[in-house]
C-alpha cells in the first residue's frame, strides 16, 4: 500500500511538475518570450540597431551604455528612456547617453507589427547585445519579458557607478544590485569600445599629486593624453576609453590596464587593487592562473545584470512610446 501510495504521488507530481515550471518562467525572464507573441522582435531589434550603427558606428557603445545604466536605477525597467524636466534622463551621469532614437525607432516598427506586446526595456537589452555583436563581439541569448516602469527620476541616479570611485565603492554598488567582482570587473570591460569626454580625467594629468600626473597612468601615456586634451582645453573632446582599439569589442581594454594607460581613474584601480587584478589578468590569461574567456563571461554577466530589479507579469507596463508612460 505505502509502494501504491508513493506512486501514485509521483505520478500527480509528474503531471505537475511541467505546470510548475511554467509558473516558476512567468515570474521572470525567459529567452524566447516573444517566440509566438511577436516572434520577429530580435530581427526587427537587430537590423534597426545595424541601420544606425552603419551612418555612426559610435552608437553601438551608447547603446550598451545605456542599458548598464537603466539596469542600475529602478531596475532594468526602461526607466532611462522616460521624457520629464527630473527623469533620469536629466542626472549629470546619464547626460550624455546617446541611441535614444535607436529604441524609438525599433519600437515604432514593432508597434506596426505586435502593438502593445513588446517592452521598451526588453528593445533596449536586446539592442545592447546586438551593438556588441556588431563591434565583433560575441552574441548571448537574451531573456526577454521585462515590462517597463512608469517612475524615472533623477536624484536616483546617485547610485551609479562614477569615474572617481575606489575599487571598493565600485564592489559595493555592483553588490548591492546582485553582482559579483568578477561581474564588475567583466561589465567594466565593456568600456573596450566607446570614448570619454577630457572633463572626466583631465584632472589625472595636472597637479594631480604635488609632482604632476596620477602616478597610476604610464608616464609616456601622460604626455600623450595630455596632447589631447590640454590643461583648460576643450572639456568635452572625446578619447577612446580602449586606447588603439576603442571600435572593437576585444580583451585590449584589460591590456591597457596593465601597461597604466585606463582613462578613467576608475578603471585603472581595477589593476592597482589585487581582488580586481586578479580577474583582469585571467582575462588576459596570464599564466599560472585559470583562465576567463572574456567573451563568454561578457555575455554571462550581461545576463546577469538585465534581470535586475525586473518588473514582469502584472507589474509596470507596456509602454506605447517608450518616452512617455501611457
Amino acid at each position: 500500500m505505502e509502494m501504491n501510495c508513493f506512486n501514485h504521488r509521483v505520478f500527480l507530481l509528474t503531471l505537475l511538475l511541467p505546470i510548475v515550471v511554467i509558473l516558476v518562467e512567468g515570474q521572470g525572464t525567459r529567452v524566447g518570450f516573444y517566440s509566438t507573441s511577436c516572434p520577429k522582435v530580435e530581427s526587427i531589434v537587430s537590423s534597426t540597431v545595424q541601420s544606425h550603427f552603419k551612418s555612426d558606428p559610435t552608437i553601438a557603445p551608447g547603446l550598451l551604455r545605456m542599458h548598464f545604466h537603466d539596469c542600475f536605477v529602478q531596475g532594468c525597467d526602461g526607466s532611462i528612456l522616460i521624457d520629464g524636466p527630473n527623469a533620469e534622463k536629466t542626472a549629470p551621469p546619464n547626460q550624455l547617453l546617446r541611441g535614444y532614437e535607436v529604441i524609438d525607432d525599433a519600437k515604432t516598427q514593432l508597434e506596426s507589427v505586435c502593438p502593445g506586446v513588446v517592452s521598451c526595456a526588453d528593445i533596449l537589452a536586446l539592442a545592447a547585445r546586438d551593438s556588441v555583436v556588431l563591434t565583433s563581439g560575441a552574441s548571448w541569448a537574451v531573456p526577454t519579458g521585462r515590462r517597463d516602469g512608469t517612475v524615472s527620476q533623477s536624484s536616483d541616479a546617485n547610485n551609479l557607478p562614477g569615474f572617481r570611485d575606489t575599487v571598493n565603492v565600485q564592489k559595493q554598488k555592483f553588490a548591492d544590485k546582485g553582482l559579483n567582482t568578477q561581474d564588475l570587473v567583466t561589465l567594466v570591460g565593456g568600456h573596450t569600445i566607446g570614448t570619454a569626454a577630457c572633463q572626466f580625467f583631465s584632472y589625472r594629468l595636472y597637479n594631480f599629486t604635488s609632482t604632476g600626473a596620477d602616478p597610476s597612468i604610464n608616464p609616456a601615456f601622460v604626455s600623450q593624453l595630455q596632447a589631447l586634451c590640454p590643461q583648460n582645453g576643450d572639456g568635452s573632446r572625446r578619447i577612446g576609453l580602449d586606447n588603439g582599439s576603442a571600435n572593437k569589442f576585444d580583451t585590449s581594454f584589460f591590456a591597457n590596464l596593465r601597461d597604466g594607460k585606463g582613462i578613467l581613474e576608475s578603471d585603472q584601480r581595477l589593476w592597482t587593487d589585487n581582488s580586481t587584478k586578479t580577474f583582469v589578468q585571467r582575462f588576459l590569461g596570464v599564466r599560472g592562473l585559470l583562465g576567463l574567456t572574456f567573451n563568454v563571461e561578457f555575455g554571462k554577466s550581461m545576463v546577469k545584470m538585465s534581470n535586475i530589479g525586473v518588473k514582469t507579469g502584472t507589474a509596470g507596463e507596456i509602454r506605447k512610446v517608450c518616452s512617455k508612460v501611457n
